[in-house]
């Protein structure tokens, strides 16, 4: 019972940050069609914001864990909030002198920040706990952060006064000044926060049961489900992205009135089944299982979108998003599970792998110019088959 309590403290404020997470990347979906319509970029050029902030994550991912490994998980959080804090501070001249190529080092430091936030979170999340129930704290954070990904055009909109189609370069000042503080803030918050430094099951060299698949390994290419577990998380992330940035901007192509409120329709469906995987795991569903499920859910909404009439198929971006949700928290403890004293490595390959948040949602915006914007969502299909795949067999794969 005191265990579970000394959970909730430690939930509370990396919950915060999973927040912050998810309204720093919410920020780019309500800059995408701004930027579109401003700087007269097309839509192929318009994602490179999105690609600009996920391409940090293969740079930095391995930077980040050994920041962490140097200086603690809860030092590398306050880190980030600065990082993001510096990241803002450059959209303001970026708008000044409404240069995109200055967005796009503005989006990349973001991304940095971005970076080295994940990597300290989701292991701390993953391991602060028993392991069969990583996926029920993942849900927990993942509302957080799911949450928040709408919460920033419609901040962005409410501070500006106007919709996304009206908004100009000049209107973005005032909330990115505002930004800048609150994330300044966060940073002390979490300097000071009271969270406990965690360590995975023989992460600090000791023989036990639980790593003895670990024992005899030179390095973390010696574990297939980790390998294929961060394809999968490369695919994943990358379609999850797609779900989640480009609703406003398909609202826009299809000429819906006040675009930036459907940016809630993805989180809607990610929170339901953050919702599911919170009561269901791991007590009635095992985090497999959870995987394969939702994958069918995305597979079914990937051909929804494109086969329905363009008027209605917006809103089977939800039915995606819904099969996106349980992904993460049951991929992360798949792939890093048994990994003993390589648990920070790899983590930090799967934290390298959300580089695919940059490559996916970038095909995307030109498959839009190429095909238009309901026919480039076949993107997704084959990201869900794969996905499907490790949550059948791939992740239990083993060598000797």
């Amino acid at each position: 019972m005191t265990q579970k309590k000394n959970f909730i403290i430690p939930l509370v404020f990396v919950g915060m940050m999973f927040f912050a997470i998810g309204f720093a990347l919410g920020i780019n979906s309500f800059l995408i069609p701004v930027l579109k319509g401003t700087l007269g970029v097309s839509s192929g050029e318009s994602y490179l914001i999105l690609a600009a902030t996920f391409s940090t994550f293969i740079i930095f991912g391995y930077p980040a864990s050994m920041t962490i490994s140097k200086i603690g998980y809860k030092r590398t959080m306050a880190l980030s909030f600065l990082l993001f804090a510096i990241a803002f501070a450059l959209f303001i001249p970026s708008a000044k002198s409404e240069s995109f190529i200055l967005f796009l080092v503005a989006s990349f430091m973001s991304g940095i920040g971005n970076t080295f936030l994940q990597a300290s979170v989701n292991p701390y999340i993953t391991i602060l706990g028993p392991i069969e129930s990583a996926a029920k704290r993942m849900s927990i954070m993942g509302i957080c952060n799911k949450l928040a990904w709408p919460v920033a055009p419609v901040f962005l909109a409410y501070v500006i006064g106007k919709n996304t189609t009206d908004t100009l370069i000049s209107d973005l000042y005032l909330p990115f000044y505002i930004i800048i503080g609150v994330f300044l803030l966060l940073g002390i918050i979490s300097l000071l926060a009271p969270l406990p430094e965690v360590k995975a099951v023989g992460e600090d060299g000791s023989s036990t049961d639980e790593s003895l698949y670990a024992s005899n390994k030179k390095s973390i290419w010696q574990f297939p489900h980790l390998l294929l577990g961060a394809l999968t998380l490369f695919l994943y992330v990358g379609v999850e992205t797609v779900a989640l940035s480009t609703l406003v901007d398909y609202a826009d192509s299809l000429a819906l009135p006040n675009a930036s409120s459907y940016a809630w329709i993805s989180s809607v469906g990610m929170v339901v089944g953050y919702i599911c995987g919170i009561i269901f795991i791991p007590k009635y569903l095992s985090q497999a299982k959870a995987l394969v499920i939702c994958s069918l859910l995305g597979i079914a909404g990937a051909l929804l979108v494109v086969l329905m009439p363009a008027a209605i198929s917006i809103w089977f971006i939800g039915l995606m998003a819904l099969g996106c949700s349980l992904m993460w928290p049951a991929l992360w403890p798949l792939a890093i599970a048994d990994l003993g004293k390589f648990t920070k490595a790899g983590s930090s390959l799967l934290v390298m792998a959300i580089v695919g948040g940059a490559v996916i949602p970038t095909i995307f915006g030109f498959l839009k110019d190429i095909v238009g914007a309901q026919n480039s969502y076949w993107i997704a299909l084959p990201c869900f088959l794969f996905i499907l795949y490790y949550g059948v067999s791939g992740y239990k794969i083993r060598t000797t």
